[in-house]
C-alpha cells in the first residue's frame, strides 16, 4: 500500500529537502546582508522602516508577499479543496486590494508618519491625535489581534515541513526521540511529534533571521519571495492541468463528486499479531459496492494494535462515495489500497454535510457545499459581504501600513498599485484552478485539508518524475508564510519596543534597545510556539478572525484620523474599542451557536461588515459631543483649518 499522504519516496524526499536547504540559505544570506546595512543608521527607523527608501519593486514585492500570507497559500487552498469553485466569488475581493488599501491611505499616511517622525500605527495615532492613551489602546489591539494572525502562520509553516520532511529517515528518527521526550509533558505532549518538531524548526529559523536582519531583511527576502511564490504557482498550474486532462475534464470530474461524510468505526484483526500494527493516518478501506456510487473509508489518525489488541472501537474516519464510472478520483483511491491489509472495518457510524451532501455538481456551483450550514459555505449576502471584506480589512492591516510608511516617493506609490493588482490576479485565480483539481487527484485530504497545498506539490512533481521540484513549490508556500511572519514580528515587537518601553524608558541607549527588540521578538515567536501547539481544524478560520479584528479596530479610526480634523482621542478610543469588541462579540456569539470558532453571520452578513458600522457610527456620534482637538495639532497635520465640520 501507498501510506496516504506519504507520497514522496525517501529519494525524492531528500531531493526536495536540498532544494529547500538551498533556499532557506538564500533567506540567511540575505538577512546576513541586511544586518550589515544597518551599521552606521539610527537603529529603530532603519530596523522597522528600512529607513523609509523603499523603492517601486522592493515596495512592490514587500507589500505583495506580506498581503500572500499562509492563508493565500495553505488556508485558502484547503477551503478551494472544501468547498469548490464558489471560492472565486469569495477571494475576488482580494483582487481589488491594492487600489483599495494602498489608494485610499498610503499617501496621507506617508505624510504624517514622516511628520510625526512616527514608525508604527500605534505612534501615528498618539501623536496625531496628542493622547498617550489612544497609543495605549491601538498598541493593546494590534498585539491582540495580529497575534491571531500570526498563530496561523506558524501552523501553516509547520504543515509545509512535515509534508516534506516525513519520508526522509533521519527525520523521522529524530521525530520518535521528540515523542518519547514530550509525551509526558501536559500540553506539549498533546501535539504530534512529527508537527511538533516542524513547528520548533520553522519559529527557530523565522526568528533568528528576522531579529537579525530586521524591516531590510524581510524586505530582501519578500522581494525573493515574491518571485518563487509566483514562479510557483505557474509550474502547479501546468502540472496540474497536464494531469488532469485540462480544466473541462477537471469539471466533468468534480461535477459527479459529492461531500464525505464524518464519523467513526470499528477496527478489526482478522489474523494473529505477532508484533504491534499501526494503520497509518490516511489509510484507505474499499466497501461493497452501494447503488450509484462506490464508498471508500479513510482514517483520520493513525491506529496502532499493540498488546494482542484485535478491536479498536470508535476509530475516527471519513466516508468518500466515488461514482461507479472510470474515474482519476476512483482510481487515485484504489491504486492507495493495501490489499494485504488484515484489517476489516465495521460499526461504521457517520453524519453527512448539511447542504450538498449526496448532492453532485455541488463543487461546481453557489454555494458550495458545507458540514455545518444548511445555507451552503457562501449565500449571495455573504460573497458580498467578502467583496468588501479583503480590499477594507486590508486597507486596515497595521502590517500593511508599515510598508506604506517606508516607500519613498510618490511615482513608486502609483507603480506598485498597478503591480500589485496584476500580481495577485495571476496567483489568486490560478490556485482556484489548481486546487480543484487537486480534489480530482489526490481525493479524501479532508482529513487535513491544510496540508493540501503541500501534498499537492509533491505528488504533481513526483507524477512528473522531477520530485525535486517539489523543494521549489514547496517553497512557494513556506515563502508566502515566512513573509508574513516576519513582517508580523516587526510589528508587534515594533509596538512593544516603540509604543511601551521607549515610552517608559526616553533615555534607554541605542544599545539597550537593540536588545530589548531581540528578545521581544524571541519572546513573541515563543508565545506563538506554545499557543500553536494544539491548533485548530482550519488556519483560515484564524487568518479571517485576526484580520478582520484589526480591521474592524482601525479601518474607521485611521481613515478619520488622517482626513477628518475634527476628531478627537476619544472618539478615536471608542472608535477602536467598539469595532475591535463588536468582532470579537461576534465570534464570541459564534461559538456558542455553531459550537466551534466561527463568527456569528447575522443576516449572512460577515461580523466585519457589523463592527464597522459600529466603529464608524460611534466615533461621529462622540466626535460630535467632545470638545475639538488642539488647534497645534490641526496647524501641524492639516494647515489652517477655519471649518471643523
Amino acid at each position: 500500500m501507498m501510506e496516504a499522504g506519504f507520497i514522496l519516496s525517501s529519494s525524492a524526499g531528500s531531493a526536495a529537502l536540498v532544494s529547500f536547504a538551498v533556499y532557506m540559505l538564500f533567506v540567511f544570506i540575505l538577512a546576513g546582508l541586511a544586518n550589515r546595512e544597518q551599521s552606521g543608521r539610527p537603529f529603530l527607523n532603519e530596523y522597522f522602516l528600512g529607513s523609509r527608501n523603499l523603492g517601486m519593486w522592493a515596495f512592490a514585492f514587500t507589500y505583495a508577499a506580506t498581503s500572500a500570507s499562509g492563508g493565500s497559500f495553505m488556508g485558502f487552498p484547503s477551503l478551494i479543496y472544501t468547498h469548490g469553485w464558489v471560492m472565486a466569488l469569495w477571494v475576488a475581493g482580494y483582487i481589488v486590494v491594492p487600489l483599495v488599501a494602498i489608494g485610499l491611505i498610503a499617501k496621507r499616511l506617508n505624510q504624517v508618519a514622516r511628520k510625526s517622525g512616527s514608525i508604527t500605527v500605534p505612534e501615528i495615532l498618539r501623536k496625531r491625535l496628542g493622547s498617550d492613551t489612544v497609543g495605549t489602546v491601538a498598541t493593546v489591539l494590534l498585539m491582540f489581534f495580529q497575534f491571531f494572525f500570526l498563530l496561523a502562520q506558524f501552523k501553516a509553516g509547520a504543515k509545509i515541513m512535515t509534508t516534506l520532511l516525513e519520508d526522509v529517515s533521519v527525520y523521522q528518527t529524530v521525530v520518535v526521540l521528540v515523542d518519547r521526550f514530550t509525551s509526558p509533558i501536559p500540553w506539549v505532549g498533546a501535539a504530534d511529534a512529527d508537527y511538533l518538531l516542524c513547528l520548533l524548526v520553522f519559529a527557530v529559523s523565522v526568528v533568528a533571521y528576522t531579529a537579525w536582519g530586521g524591516f531590510r531583511a524581510v524586505v530582501w527576502t519578500d522581494m525573493m519571495q515574491g518571485v518563487i511564490m509566483g514562479l510557483g504557482v505557474v509550474i502547479l498550474l501546468g502540472l496540474a492541468l497536464s494531469q488532469v486532462g485540462g480544466v473541462g475534464n477537471a469539471t466533468t470530474e468534480l461535477s459527479r463528486q459529492v461531500p464525505p461524510r464524518d464519523g467513526n468505526a470499528t477496527l478489526t484483526v482478522s489474523a494473529e499479531l505477532k508484533e504491534s500494527l499501526i494503520l497509518a493516518k490516511g489509510t484507505w478501506f474499499e466497501l461493497p459496492e452501494k447503488a450509484q456510487r462506490q464508498p471508500f473509508v479513510r482514517l483520520k489518525e493513525s491506529i496502532e494494535f499493540s498488546d494482542g489488541r484485535k478491536v479498536i472501537k470508535n476509530a475516527p474516519i471519513i466516508l468518500v462515495r466515488t461514482a461507479i464510472e472510470n474515474t482519476i478520483e476512483l482510481r487515485s483511491i484504489r491504486a492507495q489500497i493495501d490489499d494485504n491489509l488484515m484489517v476489516s472495518i465495521s460499526d461504521i457510524n457517520v453524519v453527512g454535510y448539511e447542504y450538498g451532501d449526496d448532492k453532485p455538481g455541488v463543487y461546481v456551483s453557489a454555494p458550495g457545499p458545507k458540514s455545518s450550514s444548511g445555507l451552503g459555505f457562501l449565500p449571495i449576502m455573504l460573497a458580498v459581504s467578502f467583496f468588501c471584506f479583503w480590499p477594507f480589512a486590508g486597507a486596515a492591516q497595521p502590517s500593511y501600513m508599515a510598508r506604506q510608511m517606508a516607500f519613498k516617493d510618490i511615482p513608486t506609490l502609483r507603480h506598485s498599485i498597478i503591480f500589485v493588482a496584476v500580481y495577485f490576479s495571476l496567483i489568486y485565480f490560478p490556485l482556484i484552478v489548481i486546487f480543484t483539481c487537486g480534489r480530482v487527484l489526490i481525493p479524501g485530504w479532508e482529513i487535513d485539508a491544510d496540508r493540501i497545498m503541500p501534498e499537492m506539490a509533491t505528488f504533481l512533481t513526483s507524477n512528473a518524475g522531477a520530485p525535486w521540484l517539489a523543494g521549489l513549490l514547496v517553497a512557494a508556500p513556506f515563502a508566502a508564510v515566512m513573509s508574513s511572519v516576519d513582517s508580523f514580528l516587526l510589528l508587534v515587537s515594533g509596538s512593544v519596543v516603540r509604543d511601551v518601553y521607549q515610552r517608559k524608558n526616553p533615555n534607554a541607549s541605542e544599545a539597550k534597545m537593540k536588545k530589548v527588540t531581540y528578545w521581544t521578538t524571541i519572546g513573541i515567536g515563543a508565545l506563538a510556539v506554545v499557543a500553536m501547539l494544539n491548533p485548530p481544524q482550519f488556519l483560515q478560520d484564524l487568518i479571517v478572525f485576526g484580520s478582520g479584528g484589526l480591521g474592524a479596530s482601525f479601518l474607521m479610526p485611521v481613515i478619520l484620523t488622517l482626513y477628518w480634523p475634527r476628531l478627537t482621542s476619544h472618539a478615536a478610543i471608542a472608535g477602536m474599542l467598539s469595532g475591535g469588541g463588536a468582532m470579537a462579540a461576534f465570534y464570541l456569539i459564534g461559538y456558542f451557536v455553531n459550537g466551534k470558532f466561527s463568527g456569528y453571520e447575522l443576516w449572512s452578513l460577515h461580523p466585519f461588515i457589523w463592527s464597522v458600522v459600529v466603529s464608524g457610527l460611534v466615533m461621529v456620534i462622540i466626535t460630535r459631543n467632545t470638545k475639538p482637538p488642539q488647534k497645534r495639532l490641526l496647524e501641524k497635520y492639516f494647515g489652517k483649518t477655519e471649518n471643523l465640520g
